[in-house]
């Protein structure tokens, strides 16, 4: 009997145009692939049924590019298909991306009647000035009937998606972008600084612009963000997620959480166990792939418990809920106290806070994650041998193969 649980998430890489900071992997003028890649999932999702069969399946997130505009029709089909070859709780979070473009009452009568519970809307901003310099389709009028009709649908769990940092936005803007949000009433709200991906137009367009924002007038937004939003009932739970009591996203949850995720699609990853691994970025090459033709694997590793450990301080630190002395020693038998000592110095500064037991960061240090965070690699790293009697019987081990191996090669 099955007795875990486990994520799933199908990437619809279609979209009827690219906006100019996007470095995901998506398509636009390829709509003639959507029966052949339909027909690529379905025969791979039918082929991963002894992979889903230990699990519970509780979260489904169909992703992208943009399903919406991918279609209701087909996305339930794939729905259904996961449900004949998994075992699907009828409490799953089933969750799919839209943007107000593309969403159609009828299109979201039929997802809601197929069991999706959830809608995570592609909003960005709402200044319609801000929206055409980065690519958008929509206008806000657009968001705000996009808003009207999900809930009209019957779903009552709604997230939206903003950026914050774009050219020419100063705090105003992105305060009133922020209050016209809070209106619609959403039920979770990801907030987004600006990255500038090399490879993207708004990378060639705006790199070392200075209509874009500084670091530091980023930081007061990003701050400005979290006093709001936590005074309007949004929890922050997570680095650029905030939700209602209860609505925090069960499926991204995983990621942070470690726990296991199967995904389906071009450069889609999966976390089974300690074995990790993803697609490739390539719509036709993962269509012949799953037709019987080339390998459509990307990358594959298996983790080791210092991984793991690694890891867990990353997306530990991501959370608000952050990470504890015991659930570290727990899962990977390794002394916290190098840790908790440079925790306890970021605390100084007004970067961490200890409440039961447990260590996150204040919205400050959220700020400095990346470098703070990598300290703390750097703390584990330098104690991984010494503090740890389990890694010494490993390397003791490896030395006494290697030297095996090497006396083998200098007998032949």
């Amino acid at each position: 009997m099955a007795d875990k649980h486990l994520g799933v998430y199908v990437h619809i890489p279609f979209c009827a145009s690219k906006c100019g900071y996007c470095d995901f992997y998506s398509l636009a003028g390829c709509d003639k692939l959507m029966g052949r890649y339909q027909d690529a999932l379905l025969r791979h999702i039918g082929e991963s049924a002894s992979t889903m069969a230990p699990y519970y399946i509780d979260t489904v997130y169909f992703g992208g590019g943009t399903p919406s505009y991918y279609g209701a029709k087909r996305i339930a089909e794939l729905f259904n298909a996961l449900k004949r070859a998994g075992k699907v709780l009828k409490s799953s979070e089933v969750t799919v991306e839209c943007n107000p473009d593309s969403v159609r009452p009828r299109e979201l009568d039929r997802l809601k009647s197929e069991g999706v519970n959830r809608i995570s809307l592609g909003v960005q901003s709402a200044s319609d000035d801000l929206l055409k310099i980065i690519g958008r389709r929509h206008n806000f009028t657009q968001v705000k009937k996009a808003v009207k009709d999900i809930r009209k649908a019957g779903f009552d769990n709604l997230s939206v998606d903003l950026i914050y940092g774009l050219p020419n936005q100063t705090k105003t803007d992105w305060a009133d972008t922020l209050a016209r949000v809070l209106d619609l009433e959403p039920d979770h709200v990801s907030c987004y600084g600006l990255k500038l991906e090399e490879g993207t137009p708004m990378y060639e367009q705006y790199k070392d612009s200075p209509v874009i924002p500084t670091d530091d007038d980023q930081a007061d937004m990003y701050l400005y963000t979290v006093e709001t939003l936590n005074h309007y009932g949004y929890g922050q739970y997570e680095v650029s997620n905030f939700a209602r009591r209860g609505k925090a996203s069960r499926h991204n949850m995983k990621y942070w959480d470690m726990d296991d995720y199967l995904g389906f699609g071009p450069g889609a990853h999966s976390c089974i166990g300690n074995t990790r691994y993803s697609y490739v970025k390539d719509l036709r090459a993962y269509i012949s792939g799953v037709g019987g033709g080339d390998a459509i694997l990307d990358e594959y590793e298996k983790l080791d418990e210092l991984d793991r450990a690694s890891e867990y301080l990353m997306l530990g630190m991501r959370r608000s809920k952050g990470i504890s002395q015991e659930e570290y020693h727990r899962i990977y038998r390794s002394d916290f106290a190098p840790i908790e000592a440079l925790l306890q110095e970021y605390e100084k500064d007004g970067w961490t806070k200890q409440f039961n037991g447990r260590w996150c960061f204040t919205p400050q240090g959220f700020l400095l994650s990346n470098i703070l965070i990598g300290s703390l690699w750097e703390a584990q790293a330098e104690y991984r041998i010494s503090g740890n009697p389990w890694m010494e019987d490993q390397l003791e081990m490896g030395v006494k193969e290697l030297t095996g191996a090497s006396e083998g090669a200098l007998h032949i």
